[in-house]
């Protein structure tokens, strides 16, 4: 059981029966009266995002998540397919249940799977993932560091916003959680 003392940005909780994590939470002490907290609930199974109250002190379930490390092996169409790398069976997963991370998954790269009640909900990338660059608008002479930035379309499919400095067949840092550009990989 979690208390609501207990509640952080991306924790995993059980509420109503389903698995949520937690997206943001809000501690509120008003003049009169107990605390409590607000929060925005994701759930791991449809993705639908709810808002809810909890009084200070409530408690609330543990899902019974399991991680299983996989590699990402191949996509086709609308389904992804990954291998258990203690079982080497194969999982094959919608792209509902992968979600944004699809915009990061690279071939032979290990990720962790997350199963509730033995079915597989979802998926949880490294932190970071080191992608190439494959379009990119041309860099112009006077660009600089601390500049502007522009569109880069990466190795997966993925737009995010890159400094002018950076070309095509250049490596990037992604940090998969935000899509946000970390820095130049040499």
């Amino acid at each position: 059981m979690y208390s609501t003392s207990e509640f952080r940005k991306g924790l995993k909780i059980e509420y109503k029966g389903d698995p949520y994590v937690i997206v943001e939470f809000q501690h509120h002490k008003p003049g009169k009266g107990g605390a409590f907290m607000r929060t925005r609930l994701k759930n791991m199974i449809t993705g639908r995002v709810l808002e809810e109250t909890f009084r200070s002190g409530e408690k609330v379930g543990r899902p019974d998540l399991r991680e299983r490390e996989v590699q990402f092996i191949y996509q086709s169409e609308n389904t992804y397919n990954f291998m258990d790398q203690e079982s080497f069976e194969e999982i094959a997963l919608d792209e509902e249940h992968v979600g944004e991370s699809k915009n990061f998954l690279q071939e032979n790269v290990n990720i962790k799977l997350l199963f509730y009640h033995e079915v597989p909900i979802g998926i949880e990338l490294p932190t970071f993932a080191e992608l190439v660059v494959a379009e990119a608008d041309p860099g112009l002479k006077g660009d600089t560091a601390t500049g502007g930035t522009k569109p880069a379309k990466l190795e997966t499919g993925a737009v995010i916003q890159v400094p002018l400095f950076i070309s095509e067949g250049d490596k990037v840092r992604v940090d998969t959680r935000t899509g946000q550009y970390i820095e130049r990989v040499k």
